[in-house]
């Protein structure tokens, strides 16, 4: 909720009134100061001036605010009332026996797993602690705390990272695990104190069969048949948070056998899978991402995977191992599948070898999904479409989890001679498309069609 003058929303108030009649009336107590009490509403009222005056016996001031905003605060009262509660006893009684720090992190983590948070940021902004939670994507803020609170967070935090607590000036990295889900942790130094973030890794993501990701039936028939070869190079591209590390997990899972060895260079590992031998990158004792990937041969490996290729060097190794009858999984940062191939001859591949390793090429995106309690249909020159309204069950913004849009770009022996003859991409494009080649936003257009989301929504993830 955006309030004036850095005003911090005192939960503990709220609590007096009846939930019930603080959503008939639409408002929000906000906070008791000089002599006033701030009530947050969308719309005034002399109703709610004198019940407010009557249950705080004090003025009212009134902050007009978006209904939504007013809503969505109601909505998780009960669990902001107790967070803020610990938060307010962690600072006022440190000399207290309790550990009320620790009931703020495992209160605050446990709101954030009820909303599908997969990032939990706190940061100093104002003299004051902010709380976001990126939620489908989006950051939303939930808590803004007295600036008291950050050295207390920031230690406990640092304490279950395994991080050092004295140190403020440094970038630091670390991670923990409690309720059954891993959380890495990176903590930066920023003007007036830190920026701490907390990834939340669910351990379910690693074991999602490829099935369930919500690739369509042709992209999926195809993603499976090019995974079936023995040797040869497969590549998932798409930006930061395109869900490709979920992606190559669930392949590893499609292959992973006691026939197969099959070796993971991740830098850092996200989920531990059974029989698979995972090596994690640590730049600080020389195991560097080169150094592995130059020995890693010499451990008999079927399969490859490489969490991200980064430059020409680690290309040349990659694409070495897929040429010696290695099946290399690895990811790059590309906007869609075809302009993968320009992005892999600026790195310096040859065409012949780019041509002779690479099999398919997948790109993907992650849109959200309309939240099926509100989501209402639109008839616009005789077609349905659906509109994202807004309830409680989606935080009102009218959507709910995410779902998958894909290309995948299948080097067939055309395609492969197109290259290696260095044939314009659009030429190159032309002919994938007269083979079933769909791009991105045909993909995300079958979506808004089956009504699992908004053309906006697509036009906002495949966009660049």
């Amino acid at each position: 909720m955006n309030l004036p003058n850095n005003l911090k929303i005192d939960y503990n108030l709220a609590t007096i009134v009846p939930l019930e009649k603080l959503k008939e009336l639409n408002a929000m107590p906000v906070k008791k100061e000089n002599f006033y009490t701030y009530i947050a509403v969308s719309k005034k009222s002399d109703e709610s001036v004198q019940y407010f005056e009557n249950i705080f016996k004090t003025p009212v001031k009134f902050i007009e605010v978006k209904q939504n905003e007013v809503m969505y605060e109601l909505e998780n009262l009960s669990y902001k009332a107790k967070i803020y509660s610990f938060a307010f006893n962690a600072i006022n009684n440190s000399n207290s026996n309790h550990s009320f720090i620790n009931d703020f992190m495992d209160k605050l983590i446990e709101f954030a797993l009820s909303k599908n948070t997969s990032d939990i940021h706190i940061e100093t902004v104002d003299n004051s602690l902010a709380v976001r939670f990126r939620i489908d994507g989006f950051l939303q803020q939930i808590f803004s705390f007295e600036y008291a609170l950050y050295p207390i967070v920031s230690s406990i935090i640092k304490l279950l990272a395994h991080l050092d607590i004295s140190q403020k000036r440094l970038p630091q990295n670390g991670r923990f695990t409690k309720n059954d889900y891993d959380f890495r942790v990176s903590i930066m130094p920023i003007i007036g104190g830190e920026s701490i973030v907390i990834r939340i890794l669910d351990k379910q993501n690693a074991n999602k069969n490829i099935d369930e990701l919500g690739f369509d039936n042709n992209t999926l028939h195809k993603i499976k048949e090019n995974i079936s070869y023995s040797q040869g190079m497969i590549l998932v591209t798409g930006p930061t948070g395109s869900g490709k590390t979920t992606t190559l997990y669930s392949i590893l899972k499609e292959l992973n056998t006691n026939t197969k060895k099959i070796i993971t260079i991740e830098d850092p590992i996200e989920y531990q899978i059974p029989n698979i031998q995972q090596i994690a990158v640590n730049d600080e004792i020389g195991l560097t991402f080169h150094e592995v990937l130059r020995n890693v041969l010499r451990q008999d490996p079927d399969i490859l995977m490489i969490g991200e290729i980064r430059d020409k060097k680690s290309l040349q190794i990659a694409i070495q191992a897929a040429l010696t009858g290695h099946l290399v999984l690895a990811t790059l940062h590309t906007n869609d599948a075809p302009s993968t191939i320009n992005r892999l001859l600026d790195l310096e591949t040859k065409p012949f070898l780019i041509a002779s390793t690479i099999k398919a090429i997948i790109s993907q995106r992650l849109i959200r999904k309309l939240c099926p309690h509100c989501k209402q249909e639109t008839l616009i020159n005789k077609k349905v479409y659906f509109d994202a309204i807004g309830c409680k069950e989606c935080e009102l913004s009218g959507f709910h989890g995410r779902d998958i849009i894909s290309e995948i770009f299948v080097i067939d022996e055309q395609i492969s001679s197109m290259i290696s003859s260095r044939k314009n991409l659009k030429d190159i494009v032309s002919y994938a498309k007269t083979k079933g080649y769909k791009k991105l936003l045909e993909s995300g257009f079958e979506k808004v069609k089956n009504g699992i989301t908004t053309s906006q929504e697509v036009y906002r993830t495949t966009r660049y």
